[in-house]
């Protein structure tokens, strides 16, 4: 198979990349998490530069662009920490386009394109543990559209969002809503979260929403599936900097008149560390080429892929910490900084344990040695 990429993606990676390092400095993220986790002015930079509208269609002031050029994107996102969830509004364009009737379609897919409006997905409830079929959230008929009735947890910026995705049942149907921050019955309450981003409960008592689909099912899981698809790029990104940060360290430090990158046994562990991030980035391309595969397909790639990212993410934190011993967990340097970014992916949309499960059960009879 041809891995390379088309000048166009190439051209975006670029463009992306000189936006992070000119634009988005560790200061600058530094500040950012003082002032709360989340910088409208920083979003609003990554949607002048189109970022926002990639997977809403050129017919609504998007991109229209794929699951690759998301995945060029968020890489290039990770390498910086960058600290806005651009994956957000991935998820919010894609569900919308994919699912949404037209009139919700030309009403939020150009503010979401433009960056107006930032729409977060809000699925997470406590019972859950990361079962997409378990919702206590109830919707019901309401003079216009319906009155939803939920609590959310770590909903992404949720205190600074201007919309919500929201599944909730509808007469034992799961079914996917808007709901707007302003309406009457929404509260957030924000917090910070270990990575410096920024997070929010979310609590709706009646508050009015708008049908997305009633096929909520299938809409969450498409949803949830490219979230983990941009947070399998945007950790490979993180962890080709950890590495790179690491390697330098290694051949600046110096230890017995030498650097220490000239033990064997620390340059065997920075092998391994190359070895994980390589595994992580083919299943990164793997999850990404197989976002638009029918359902079934496309969500057991999803959970392999999550697996083994979340296995690279750990290994990868940890031996970067190691290597550089009691500097690396200090809050003035920036390997600590990747370490608890890794951390914090691994358990975005569903932990490395609960993959494995899901891995599990979705083999078939003659998955193994004897097939």
């Amino acid at each position: 198979m041809d891995f390379d990429f088309s000048d166009d993606q190439e051209q975006l990676r670029d463009a992306v990349r000189k936006w992070v390092d000119k634009g988005y400095s560790f200061e600058r993220r530094r500040a950012a998490v003082k002032a709360g986790g989340f910088s409208r002015e920083a979003f609003n930079e990554m949607a002048e530069l189109g970022l926002c509208g990639l997977y809403v269609p050129e017919a609504h002031d998007g991109m229209g662009m794929g699951p690759v050029e998301a995945m060029v994107v968020m890489e290039e996102l990770g390498r910086g920490l960058v600290l806005e969830p651009l994956a957000q509004s991935l998820i919010a364009g894609g569900v919308l386009s994919g699912y949404a009737p037209e009139t919700l379609k030309s009403a939020w897919l150009p503010k979401i394109a433009s960056g107006e409006a930032l729409v977060v997905l809000a699925y997470q409830e406590r019972p859950a543990r990361y079962q997409l079929d378990i919702c206590e959230s109830k919707a019901t008929p309401a003079a216009v559209g319906y009155a939803l009735t939920a609590t959310k947890s770590i909903v992404p910026a949720g205190d600074q969002a201007d919309a919500f995705i929201v599944p909730a049942t509808v007469n034992g149907q799961l079914a996917l809503f808007l709901v707007e921050r302003t309406a009457s019955g929404v509260s957030t309450r924000g917090y910070g979260t270990q990575d410096g981003s920024r997070a929010a409960e979310l609590v709706l008592k009646d508050a009015p929403a708008t049908l997305i689909t009633l096929d909520g099912l299938t809409a969450l899981e498409h949803a949830v599936d490219i979230g983990i698809a941009a947070t399998c790029a945007e950790a490979v990104g993180v962890m080709d900097k950890t590495l790179a940060v690491t390697a330098d360290y290694l051949n600046t430090r110096k230890q017995f008149g030498v650097v220490i990158g000239s033990f064997q046994a620390l340059r065997h562990r920075a092998a391994d560390m190359k070895m994980q991030l390589e595994l992580a980035r083919s299943m990164s391309y793997y999850a990404s080429l197989k976002l638009n595969a029918p359902a079934p397909e496309r969500r057991a790639a999803m959970a392999r892929a999550k697996y083994q990212l979340g296995n690279s993410m750990r290994f990868v934190g940890q031996q970067a910490v190691q290597l550089h011993g009691g500097i690396g967990v200090t809050d003035e340097y920036i390997v600590s900084h990747y370490f608890k970014k890794l951390t914090q992916l691994e358990m975005s949309f569903g932990d490395s344990l609960h993959h494995l499960g899901e891995v599990s059960m979705r083999m078939q009879d003659t998955a193994g040695v004897f097939a």
